[in-house]
């Protein structure tokens, strides 16, 4: 509606263009006055750009002047003692009309088009115009509000009902999802824990041995997270079935991990398996080289970026000194941020290089490790970078 009242003005401000270069291009009021209107239409427009709608201070502005006084002036100072010298004026009356209906409530465009109406009417009656020209120019101020308000009614509603149309998708989707998110849990747990439980019920295993206390605790483990995992966090439920994975992998391998999922925002599904890709080789660097068998992994959310850390408090690693280093993968190279040396930890063999540090690059983020000999690695995975 912004667009249709702009180009409705516009053709208002060409048409009296046009009257005032053929007719009255030798006076000077009418140039004025069309210099006024053609600065408060842009006004308009200028506040409806930036707040993308009709500014109502603006259009009523515009209403007062252009349309209610500006007729009185031409008449006064501009020679307009006819119909055709003042038609034009009375023109731009209409698109104010049409711009009031957009911007206004009810109560106020009542108010706007029976002060135009009246100005107009008085402007007719002071050139004595004929009947039929002064009932046809206001039959269109009238209904040029008219008009305007209730497309403006119809395009609001309809708005409103796609808006309603995209909630109910929206929550039949998440509907779906947690229904998906529910099947796959019952099928982990029927793979995992019931089956463990299953097999000591029956006997077949012995429920004392180190093995099967390893299992027991892993899967111990699955439930808890499961447990802490709030109802309310479907969105980020790609990252956690991911991050997931990479937790239960690295569990069957026998390393403990303590998993903690605060509100993760949710991310493309690429981005998620980068990153739970990421975090599986942390969690095999802590396994083949950190000396110690249990790992902690936080999924966490900062102004919209998605924040992985793979925790160890093992061995450690160093370049020699025995200060603490960050090191980070620089653009287009596995260097350290800050300190030049290599970022590959000294234990890790070409793990971290290859695959932590290259799959954050080739998605657009970062990846971070924070070490010192007998401190343990935290690796910190930024989405985006």
């Amino acid at each position: 509606m912004v667009i249709a009242t702009a180009l409705y003005r516009g053709s208002h401000l060409v048409a009296g263009g046009a009257v005032v270069a053929q007719h009255q291009r030798d006076r000077l009021f009418p140039w004025l006055a069309l210099v006024a209107a053609i600065a408060f239409t842009a006004l308009i427009w200028f506040m409806a750009a930036r707040h993308r709608r009709l500014v109502p201070w603006a259009v009523g502005l515009d209403v007062l002047v252009i349309g209610c006084l500006l007729p009185f002036g031409a008449y006064a100072w501009g020679g307009a003692r006819a119909q055709e010298s003042i038609a034009w004026v009375m023109l731009l009356g209409g698109s104010a009309s049409a711009m009031a209906a957009v911007a206004f409530g009810a109560r106020l465009l009542v108010v706007a088009v029976a002060l135009l109406v009246a100005t107009h009417l008085a402007g007719y009656l002071m050139v004595e115009a004929d009947a039929a020209v002064t009932g046809a120019h206001l039959n269109a101020l009238v209904f040029s509000a008219v008009v305007s308000w209730v497309l403006t009614w119809y395009l609001c509603r309809q708005g409103e009902q796609v808006d309603a149309a995209n909630r109910r998708t929206l929550a039949a989707e998440a509907q779906r999802a947690r229904f998906a998110e529910r099947v796959a849990h019952h099928n982990a747990l029927h793979d995992t824990v019931l089956a463990t439980l299953t097999a000591i019920a029956r006997g077949g295993v012995d429920a004392n041995t180190s093995v099967m206390r390893e299992r027991c605790a892993r899967e111990a483990a699955y439930l808890r997270r499961l447990v802490e995992q709030a109802d309310d966090r479907e969105s980020a439920s790609g990252v956690r079935a991911a991050l997931e994975e990479s937790v239960r992998a690295a569990e069957a391998l026998g390393l403990r991990v303590t998993a903690r999922y605060h509100e993760p925002p949710a991310v493309p599904g690429e981005i998620a398996l980068a990153m739970a890709r990421a975090a599986t080789e942390a969690l095999n660097n802590v396994r083949c080289h950190a000396g110690t068998g249990h790992a902690y992994l936080t999924a966490a959310g900062d102004s919209g970026r998605l924040i992985v850390t793979v925790v160890d408090r093992g061995r450690g690693f160093g370049t020699g000194s025995a200060g603490p280093r960050r090191s980070a993968a620089p653009e287009g190279s596995g260097g350290s941020e800050g300190s030049g040396g290599s970022a590959r930890p000294v234990t890790g063999g070409i793990g971290l290089d290859r695959c932590v540090y290259a799959r954050m690059r080739g998605v657009g983020g970062r990846a971070f490790v924070d070490s010192a000999p007998g401190e343990g690695v935290r690796v910190e995975l930024r989405w985006p970078g």
